[in-house]
């Protein structure tokens, strides 16, 4: 066989990077025409931002490229290894490169920018405000619990999403044109892609790994099952017997809804076994205790947030014996979707409803003006009444009927809530009762008073 360029030696992910903003993959939403950074590039004058989103959708790609389209200097630093020591460079770096003959400016890339302490963070913010340099933070975590307030108002945020199925499609097409891999079975591919879960380096890292087994064993095309022999490990739970990606964490959260703790464990280790990222799957949880249980267990919601605090401080393998625990709870906790349902009616009236006022007896009143607009006047201070309930007083805007977007199950806790609620309404019917007869709102006597 001859010898492979030397090309080869550069990994395939930086091989194929972008070298313009028309090659960028996916990402649309902000690099599409007439979107927010498309606009940015457009202009001419970079600005100072911060890239989140999960890994492998193109944050560094997209800091090089705004370097290189506002002819910058481009300083990278990764906030896992560096340190002050790395900023005071750049800022050294930096003043150069605008005192030299080319007056050129200069593009700080942060990677993992919420590695950073506050300190960290805050050494930017005078060198950002003098200009001095454009600051360009990549994160994969929620910016505003992990970026300093001051950094974050001198930062606009772009949201990047994972990379569709066809996005990554488009990125093993774009491998195949330049010959770093043979052809590969449309089978394999939706295999790869499927896997990838919209990372685009994990799907590269994985082609080049195909890549270099397919030159060893001279295969002329990836097929199915030579995919599963180079990777059978990562990727045999995900098979073309239609448990896919999403069909496995549907099973897992219809499992769970449905009250069967053995099936809902199931595919939970199907899903851990097969490389999910168990951080998305504590999500899942979550969510599958406010969409599932809600107030017939309030408990459960507390322990899924329990079990991805768990899974955080200890990670694999010991963090996933907390998703286990937390899987087998909201398996056989009472279910109820009221708190979801009301949710869901609560949005669908507001969006298609009028911006109803709040009622004068409701509103905040500060100032003297507003307290002779009547603002606050006849308002009820509920715990100065009987049992701490004004009966008869309205919360909802003037001329609106009593929706009842919430209508609790008879299950779990939910029992006594349904109870509660059925005395309160009780007391209000009575209450009304007795203002339509002319009768005075009863005398205000609290508990203990």
């Amino acid at each position: 066989m001859s010898q492979p360029p030397a090309s080869v030696h550069q990994p395939l992910a930086e091989r194929l990077r972008p070298r313009t903003l028309a090659q960028v993959v996916g990402q649309q939403q902000i690099l599409g025409p007439g979107m927010p950074l498309r606009l940015a590039f457009e202009s001419g004058r970079p600005h100072s931002c911060i890239l989140w989103g999960p890994p492998g959708v193109g944050k560094t790609t997209i800091a090089r490229l705004m370097a290189d389209a506002f002819d910058a200097q481009f300083i990278a630093i990764s906030a896992v290894l560096g340190g002050v020591k790395d900023i005071r460079e750049a800022v050294e770096r930096a003043e150069a490169a605008r005192s030299g003959l080319l007056q050129q400016g200069t593009i700080v890339f942060v990677d993992e920018v919420h590695r950073f302490n506050k300190n960290q963070q805050d050494a930017f913010l005078p060198h950002v405000e003098s200009g001095l340099f454009t600051f360009i933070g990549a994160t994969t975590e929620n910016p505003s619990f992990e970026v300093n307030s001051a950094l974050l108002s001198r930062a606009t945020v772009y949201v990047l999403e994972p990379l569709s199925m066809e996005d990554l499609k488009q990125i093993v097409a774009l491998a195949q044109s330049q010959q770093a891999l043979p052809a590969i079975e449309n089978e394999a591919v939706e295999r790869l892609v499927a896997y990838a879960d919209g990372d685009a380096r994990r799907l590269l890292n994985t082609l080049e790994t195909l890549a270099m087994a397919a030159a060893q064993q001279q295969w002329p095309q990836l097929s199915d099952a030579r995919v599963l022999q180079v990777l059978g490990q990562q990727l045999r739970r995900y098979d073309k017997g239609g448990e896919q990606f999403y069909d496995t964490i549907s099973a897992l959260h219809k499992s769970v809804r449905g009250s069967d703790p053995d099936a809902a464990l199931y595919w939970l280790v199907r899903m851990l076994d097969g490389g999910a990222e168990p951080r998305y799957l504590a999500r899942r949880l979550v969510r599958m205790a406010s969409e599932d249980i809600g107030l017939a267990d309030p408990r459960a919601l507390r322990l899924a947030l329990d079990a991805a605090e768990v899974y955080e401080r200890l990670g694999s393998p010991e963090g996933e014996l907390a998703l286990a625990e937390c899987v087998l709870y909201l398996a056989v906790a009472p279910k109820s979707n009221a708190v979801y349902r009301a949710y869901n009616a609560a949005r669908a009236l507001v969006k298609q409803d009028a911006s109803r006022p709040v009622p004068l007896h409701l509103r905040n009143a500060p100032t003297t003006l507003m307290k002779t607009l009547d603002y606050g006047r006849g308002y009820r201070y509920a715990h100065d009444e009987d049992n701490g309930f004004a009966a008869g007083e309205r919360y909802l805007p003037d001329g609106m009927a009593a929706p009842g977007f919430y209508q609790p199950v008879r299950r779990g806790l939910e029992i006594k809530i349904a109870d509660k609620l059925d005395q309160l309404r009780a007391r209000n019917a009575a209450a009304v009762a007795d203002a339509a007869e002319g009768k005075p709102p009863q005398e205000a006597h609290g508990e203990g008073g």
